[in-house]
């Protein structure tokens, strides 16, 4: 019974749709219809400006970051896997039910989640990511990058469960950028401009 509830809060905790409410409570505007019509926070950073982005990412990431820890805080790390209580909150983001189960990408929850339970993996994909960023100028492709730099350093810890959850949240990942992926290609991808 407990799992079950955690499981369910966890989606919930993901489901939160951060820009949605970042947008619509601070600057009246819903920003699935501006941008590329996404909810998660690139096209929060490109429609509502830096300072918004920057919170809702925060918002992003610490929902994976709640749900994962949801089984230590409720005593049943023992039953339950912290890394399943955070891809269930990576599901939550990308299909919201407080949003008609249209979100994110998945990556700012999905840093969460490592965050959570592998901090130092967390600080070496986000430096990754910012350094693809400034290399590239492409948000899309850094977010790439970093999901296949996850795979690799999972690897390299050896831990199973870390290496199977990562594999799932990076197939997520790139599955979702596939239309990035090729305006990439046709070099139509919009690139940062304050890097």
């Amino acid at each position: 019974m407990i799992i079950a509830f955690i499981i369910l809060l966890a989606y919930l905790i993901g489901s939160i749709p951060s820009g949605l409410i970042v947008g619509k409570v601070f600057f009246g505007i819903d920003i699935r219809e501006h941008g590329s019509g996404n909810l998660g926070a690139t096209n929060s950073f490109r429609t509502l400006g830096v300072k918004a982005g920057i919170v809702v990412t925060l918002a992003d990431i610490l929902k994976g970051t709640a749900a994962t820890l949801l089984p230590i805080w409720l005593g049943s790390e023992l039953e339950l896997h912290l890394l399943i209580a955070g891809m269930t909150a990576v599901v939550g983001h990308m299909f919201p039910i407080f949003a008609g189960f249209k979100g994110g990408k998945a990556v700012a929850t999905s840093g969460g989640v490592l965050l959570a339970f592998q901090p130092v993996m967390f600080i070496v994909l986000l430096l990754t990511f910012f350094i693809a960023l400034y290399l590239s100028k492409y948000v899309s492709l850094s977010s790439i990058i970093v999901a296949v730099t996850a795979v690799t350093y999972s690897i390299i810890l050896g831990d199973v469960p870390l290496i199977i959850v990562v594999c799932i949240l990076a197939f997520f990942v790139i599955y979702r950028h596939r239309a990035n992926i090729s305006r990439i290609k046709n070099k139509t991808e919009p690139k940062i401009k304050w890097m």
